[in-house]
């Protein structure tokens, strides 16, 4: 997982504007942008880690670390600015201080038992800078200096601050401000001069000269080839040249130092495909051996110093005896040794110092050519594997894993010359041929006690430290009391020289007033207030608001403010400039909500809360709606055996699928049309019957009869006032009492007791001149008032369907609240309009659209009123047959 890190300047200088109309820090903001899409086109960037850091001091410069997410990585770059000085050395030490926090938590330096190439954190440093010169608070330096101190616990063990898989890259922006008309140079981008280079090249990077857009775009497609996953070593020749070729060219045979002599290059690890981390054995050796009495470890250099030696060697592998494999990186180098064309011979490799007797050490591996002469590889083997290959060669084939005396000890005198930290390796290596059993258990790794508890120490130190800078990131600097004014010294002061009050006596013919004595003293604790840049400037209240460049414009603004007949009173404000916001700020919707006062609470809590969503904001939280409590879950068999189009599959919830899969809200299915609820309140059963001209009322005759009688609802014109308020205070009681006890009734009681309650016959059976003084009236816009059964029947049927469908719209509306609140949604389902098998279809929809919503206690109540409703049907058909 490589770890990406921006090291942003933002000093005052880059708010400098190029040709272009942007500033640097535009530019650089920019860049980070352009490289985080360039790179998510790789499907390797799944892992990248980003991080950001600016100019500032420790710990408000690291703007995202370890715990930060992509977001708050992006809203911090959108926020820097340029303010402050050019403190790069400061700045590279908490970047590399960052990045190297966690190793000796997690133990990947390994320190005082190798370097293990195989344990790494690859990390790229991309620094976005203009190249000017480096300022600080102690004045201006031509140099780069890091701070040697740091609060990092275990830096003395390393020399220096970075470590060997850190690179360093840097991109000078040298836009001009006016346009060149010369054209641009092609081919590659030259490093440039300033100070960062020779950092980045001791790193393993380089830096890039960047003179236009073009050349940027260039350099960011370029990095993003650069992040590979490996370590730095520096390989050194020892010894003699090897004997040129016959047909070498002459520049070939010329002596002195070559460019291949010395090469700091990479060595590529690659990840296991399978696990996606790398996989090895064998360390490179420490150069110094471990001395058991020794209380602390020397430091060691970040890129070990690898030397080969020129002569040929035969490449020596041996079947179950693992080794590890590493490409080099393109260099002088490897195309040296491709050029030789030699893949079957080797070049040994030594780290000085490493053994006990030896100043050159002995050989850990070889580099050799590829059999395909594209790539050289470096074969990090078991240290002198010269001596140790042969005699596990002779036990496998030889002694056939049981070793004699001889061999023993020629195995025995092999590891008083091997480093002691090759003992876990040689002894999982020895597991891996199948002879676990030729090391003691009690053999020592050549590190002393108290370097053993110094480093178990310094762990501890890190994770302190590590969960202290961790919860330092995205705190704000405290705000700055003001500017002290500093005293300069016990000099007279100008206007107090007497050359100046001669000279300006010669002027003006005056001379200045000045105070009896002037107390060196009186302004030593003054301060100089700062600009508050969270207030909202004040132009037409305060002139100091005002910029330099907007007095023009700001007395338009005032004459107009002035002259405005329009309005009776004064602004305070200007209107443009109260809802204008810098365009860095408005992309900051999260800051603004925090800044806004608190909401009142909803009136109706059980409604589902809605989500802010910038853009959307009337945007449902699904989350809250889709699941009521934790033990309404609808429990019963999964049926995983059955086919999806097996009826009994539909039970227990419905299939688990996203798409909506509500009987009430699918598309073109009987029964079951869409209906959109009005946006003003609902009226009641009684107000929606009155509310229209012609009204259904069903008596129920019989299990399969319907009566249909209309009844004529008119307005006050066609009523009287005692008519209109009768009519509409009993028929609607009388409705609710029908649509109740229908179920439950005979129909001729039903009828006659209507007749009771209403105090007067039924409508059907009114003269047309009775004493209620009732007229039939026609209009031309109404329908007739005798209908064909046809025309009756369709009627009867769409007024059926508004009823329900709008009842439907209500109920579901009640299922997707959360809580347990369901006396409405009974109450809603007893006004149900049709025949018993409509109402039946409708409520097992219900049941279904709860079942989607893990109602669990709704649906053991709606299949106890489905039971109660076939009851009394079987009931009422029960008496009919009598």
């Amino acid at each position: 997982m490589p770890v990406l890190l921006f090291l942003i300047d933002t000093s005052a200088s880059m708010n400098q504007r190029t040709h272009l109309g942007t500033t640097y820090l535009d530019i650089a903001k920019g860049a980070v942008e352009t490289f985080m899409k360039l790179r998510g086109r790789d499907p390797a960037s799944r892992g990248d880690r980003y991080m950001l850091v600016n100019f500032e001091d420790v710990p408000f410069g690291i703007k995202a670390g370890w715990k930060e997410s992509h977001a708050t990585f992006m809203t911090e770059l959108r926020n820097l600015q340029a303010t402050g000085l050019t403190t790069i050395g400061q700045s590279l030490r908490t970047a590399f201080d960052l990045l190297n926090l966690n190793r000796l938590v997690t133990g990947i330096d390994n320190y005082g038992q190798g370097r293990n190439p195989f344990f790494l954190e690859p990390a790229i440093i991309i620094a976005i800078t203009d190249g000017n010169k480096l300022t600080s608070t102690g004045g201006v330096q031509d140099e780069l200096h890091l701070p040697l101190t740091t609060p990092l616990p275990g830096s003395e063990l390393t020399k220096e601050p970075f470590r060997w898989d850190q690179r360093l890259f840097a991109l000078v922006l040298r836009i001009p401000g006016n346009a060149s008309v010369e054209p641009e140079p092609l081919g590659g981008v030259p490093p440039d001069d300033s100070p960062i280079t020779p950092m980045c090249e001791v790193t393993g990077g380089r830096s890039y000269s960047v003179f236009s857009q073009r050349m940027l775009n260039q350099c960011l497609e370029s990095l993003v080839q650069k992040i590979q996953s490996g370590v730095v070593i520096n390989f050194e020749k020892t010894g003699p040249d090897p004997p040129p070729l016959e047909d070498a060219p002459a520049e070939a045979l010329k002596s002195g130092p070559q460019p291949w002599h010395c090469c700091h290059k990479l060595i590529y690890v690659r990840p296991n495909p399978k696990t996606g981390v790398p996989i090895g054995h064998w360390p490179i050796p420490e150069a110094f051996w471990p001395d058991q009495n020794s209380p602390t470890l020397p430091p060691r250099s970040a890129h070990p110093h690898v030397r080969f030696s020129c002569l040929d060697a035969e490449p020596m592998v041996i079947d179950k005896v693992p080794f590890d494999k590493y490409e080099l990186e393109p260099s002088p180098l490897t195309q040296y040794i491709l050029e030789r064309k030699s893949p079957h011979t080797c070049w040994q490799v030594f780290v000085c110092n490493s053994a006990k007797y030896s100043d050159l050490g002995q050989p850990f591996g070889y580099l050799k050519a590829s059999t395909a002469l594209n790539c050289v590889n470096l074969f990090v083997m078991p240290y002198n594997y010269p001596v140790l290959l042969p005699l596990l060669d002779d036990l496998i084939k030889v002694h056939k894993f049981k070793p004699t005396i001889k061999w023993r000890q020629s195995f025995e005198n092999y590891l008083k010359t091997m480093p002691p930290y090759y003992i876990g390796s040689l002894r999982k290596a020895l597991r891996i041929m199948g002879a676990p059993n030729l090391l003691a258990d009690n053999m020592e790794y050549g590190l002393s006690y108290s370097v053993v508890s110094y480093l178990k120490k310094l762990s501890q130190q890190s994770k302190i430290e590590y969960d202290r800078l961790i919860a330092s990131i995205g705190k704000k600097p405290p705000p700055e009391a003001g500017i002290k004014v500093r005293w300069r010294g016990g000099g007279i002061s100008l206007a107090q020289r007497r050359d100046f009050i001669q000279q300006l006596q010669s002027l003006t013919g005056d001379g200045p007033t000045l105070p009896l004595e002037l107390n060196p003293k009186e302004f030593q604790g003054f301060h100089l207030a700062l600009l508050n840049k969270g207030l909202k400037p004040q132009s037409f209240r305060n002139p100091y608001d005002i910029p330099r460049s907007h007095l023009l414009d700001q007395l338009s603004r005032m004459r107009r403010n002035l002259l405005n007949t329009s309005v009776c009173t004064l602004r305070g404000q200007d209107s443009d400039q109260l809802h204008s916001v810098p365009i860095a700020q408005m992309g900051n919707y999260q800051d603004f909500l925090k800044a806004a006062p608190q909401p009142l609470r909803d009136a109706d809590p059980e409604q589902p809360k809605r989500l802010h969503t910038f853009g959307n904001p009337f945007k449902l939280d699904k989350k809250g709606m889709m699941i009521d409590e934790a033990d309404e879950f609808v429990t019963g068999p999964q049926n995983k055996g059955k086919r999806p189009g097996d009826s009994s599959n539909m039970q227990g919830g419905g299939p688990k699928r996203r798409r909506c899969m509500s009987p009430l809200l699918r598309l073109g299915r009987a029964y079951t049309p869409p209906v959109t609820p009005p946006a003003s309140p609902r009226p009641t059963t009684g107000e929606f019957f009155l509310s229209r001209p012609y009204t259904l009322y069903f008596i129920l005759v019989s299990a399969q009869t319907f009566v249909y009688i209309i009844i004529n609802h008119l307005n006050q014109n066609h009523y009287g006032s005692d008519s209109s308020s009768d009519s509409e205070a009993d028929h609607p009681s009388g409705t609710a009492n029908h649509q109740e006890n229908h179920t439950g009734m005979d129909p001729q009681d039903l009828r006659h007791r209507d007749e009771e309650e209403n105090g007067r016959p039924q409508v059907a059976e009114l003269p047309p001149t009775s004493e209620e003084g009732m007229e039939v009236v026609l209009v031309d816009d109404q329908p007739p008032r005798y209908l064909s059964p046809a025309a009756l029947k369709k009627h009867i049927h769409n007024e059926t369907m508004k009823v329900n469908n709008e009842l439907r719209a209500l109920i579901t509306k009640e299922i997707r609240k959360p809580g347990r609140h369901y006396e409405k949604i009974f109450l809603l389902l007893k006004q149900i309009q049709g025949t018993l098998d409509t109402r039946l279809i409708f409520l097992q929809n219900i049941i279904k659209e709860a079942a989607r919503f893990k109602k669990r206690v709704l649906i053991e109540q709606l299949e106890n009123f489905l039971e109660e409703i076939h009851n009394r049907s079987n009931n009422m058909n029960h008496v009919d047959t009598l």
